[in-house]
């Protein structure tokens, strides 16, 4: 009968280390996993808060925008908490840009030649620029009769025949592709305004749209406008209120006024209100569009 060997009380106590130091090495992993998932989600939760800060102080700008007082001159639009949270507000003229409804509103020839060479300067070729203007006008009208290079009802496309309602729906007007294809058309344009250019928010582009408005009478007005330090939406900046006064400024004569009166305006009461919240480096920006001409702004968009 054969003999059982027996192990060494050593071979025994080392087997049981390699047992204690495998146990730890698991343990160890399985801390470092927790700890790794504790940090993880620690992140998320700190994350989310500086998510839901940084709109909260979004939302602070705009509603500071939106008051009847506040212009893109008052004082505070910046505002920070010891450095980590705040809001930056710009305050923008929302008559500055091309009201795309109001140009083409009772087809008006000198409205639409605007139109035209606002079209123009986006590189539209003349057999573009009539194409798209007709084509456009066929979807806003309120009828199916078809222009000369417009496009009414036909299969797969149907003109919504009333005004835009939103400068998206541009993209659904049949021939808008080369007007697509310009970088910042859109930026140029809204449906907001009261219609008329402000001569108070346009920049110099709109302002050489304006018939009547020479180089000369541009540079020169720009020069009131901004005052002293040459700056638009600061404190020095020329307050005009009357169409009588900004004449005698250019030199226009009662004629050549009264055909500026046609295309323009001065202080259009809806304004573009861009608020920027951050908590530490997460940044939300909200951009609303009101009409400020009371007590209690009527929101025309809202983007957030």
């Amino acid at each position: 009968m054969m003999k059982r060997a027996r192990t060494s009380p050593t071979h025994d106590k080392g087997s049981a280390l390699l047992l204690v130091i495998w146990a730890i090495i698991m343990i160890s992993a399985a801390m470092v996993a927790w700890i790794s998932w504790a940090q993880t989600d620690l992140e998320r939760a700190a994350n989310a808060n500086r998510d839901v800060e940084a709109r909260a102080m979004a939302h602070s700008g705009i509603a500071l925008g939106l008051h009847p007082l506040v212009s893109e001159k008052t004082p505070g639009l910046e505002e920070s908490i010891n450095g980590l949270m705040g809001f930056r507000v710009r305050l923008v003229g929302e008559g500055g840009r091309l009201n795309i409804n109001w140009l083409v509103t009772e087809e008006q020839p000198q409205r639409l030649d605007l139109l035209k060479r606002w079209l123009e300067l986006h590189g539209l070729t003349f057999e573009e620029r009539e194409t798209f203007v007709d084509c456009l006008l066929d979807y806003v009208d309120a009828d199916n009769v078809k222009r000369l290079n417009g496009v009414e009802d036909e299969p797969g496309y149907v003109p919504a025949n009333r005004p835009l309602q939103s400068l998206d729906e541009i993209e659904k007007v049949r021939n808008a592709g080369p007007l697509l294809r310009s970088p910042g058309w859109k930026e140029e344009l809204t449906i907001y305004s009261s219609g008329p250019i402000d001569l108070t928010a346009a920049d110099e582009a709109v302002l050489r749209l304006i018939p009547g408005l020479g180089e000369a009478r541009i540079v020169r007005f720009l020069q009131l406008r901004r005052g002293r330090d040459q700056l638009d939406g600061t404190e020095d900046d020329m307050q005009f209120t009357k169409f009588q006064e900004l004449g005698s400024y250019l030199g226009l004569s009662k004629t050549q006024l009264q055909e500026l009166q046609r295309f323009t305006t001065i202080k259009d009461t809806t304004q573009r209100i861009i608020s920027e919240g951050y908590s530490a480096d997460v940044v939300r920006q909200i951009e609303v569009v009101a009409q400020k001409s009371g007590a209690n702004p009527a929101i025309r968009y809202w983007k957030e």
